[in-house]
C-alpha cells in the first residue's frame, strides 16, 4: 500500500515537472509571437497633405458659431486631432466614447475637432443623441476636400505648428492611439516604424 502511495506520487511529481516545463515553452513562444505581431495603426491611404509637412490653413465655422482656421500654427503650440466621422458610419459612433475619453485626457496639449458634411440640421441632431455638446464640430466640404478623406471614420493629427503628424482610417481606440505613438516616434505611422525596426533587424543579423 505504502509503495504504491510512493509510486503514484513519484508520477504526480514527473507529470507536474513535465507541465512546467511546458508552460515555460509555450510562454517563451508568446513572447516571440508578441515581437513578431506587428502593432495596430491607422492606415494611411494615399493622397492629401504629406506627413511631416505642412497643411493648408482651412477656415470653418463650427456647429456653435465659432470660426476657427484649421491648420494655421497655435501659439500656444497646442496639437490639433481632426476626427471625421458621419452619422450614418456605425464606427464613427462605436468610436465616439474613445474620442471623448482622449479629448478629456489629452486636454493639456491637444484639441479634438469633429469634422464632417452634409445638412446641419442632421449633424445638430447627432450632436444632441450623442452628447456631443462640448466638442467643436466643424461642418467643411473644403475640409475634407484638403485632407483627401474617401472613407470613415478618419483622424488627422496636426500638431501646434501645423505641421501633419499622423492620418489614416481609424477602426479602432488603438488606430487613434497609434497617431500619438507616431508622433512621439518620430514616423510617419506605426507600419513605418516596424518597417524599419525589421530592417534594421535583418541587418544587425547579417
Amino acid at each position: 500500500m505504502n509503495q504504491a502511495l510512493l509510486v503514484s506520487n513519484a508520477i504526480l511529481w514527473v507529470v507536474v515537472v513535465v507541465l512546467t516545463f511546458v508552460v515555460v515553452a509555450l510562454v517563451r513562444q508568446v513572447g516571440v509571437l508578441h515581437e513578431r505581431v506587428a502593432p495596430a495603426g491607422a492606415l494611411m491611404l494615399g493622397g492629401g497633405p504629406t506627413v511631416g509637412e505642412a497643411v493648408p490653413v482651412v477656415a470653418v465655422e463650427d456647429l456653435h458659431g465659432t470660426n476657427r482656421e484649421i491648420g494655421r500654427p497655435s501659439s500656444s503650440g497646442r496639437s490639433t486631432l481632426l476626427f471625421f466621422l458621419s452619422p450614418s458610419c456605425p464606427i464613427c459612433k462605436e468610436l465616439l466614447p474613445a474620442v471623448r475619453s482622449i479629448a478629456q485626457r489629452e486636454r493639456a496639449w491637444l484639441d479634438v475637432i469633429l469634422a464632417s458634411d452634409g445638412p446641419r440640421a442632421d449633424h445638430e441632431t447627432f450632436v444632441r443623441t450623442h452628447q456631443l455638446g462640448d466638442l467643436p464640430y466643424a461642418l467643411s466640404t473644403t475640409l475634407g476636400i484638403t485632407y483627401q478623406v474617401s472613407k470613415l471614420p478618419h483622424a488627422v493629427l496636426l500638431d501646434g505648428a501645423g505641421i501633419l503628424r499622423g492620418k489614416g482610417l481609424v477602426n479602432s481606440r488603438e488606430h487613434l492611439e497609434s497617431l500619438f505613438e507616431a508622433q512621439e516616434r518620430g514616423v510617419k505611422s506605426l507600419q513605418d516604424y516596424v518597417s524599419r525596426a525589421g530592417l534594421a533587424g535583418e541587418r544587425m543579423r547579417a
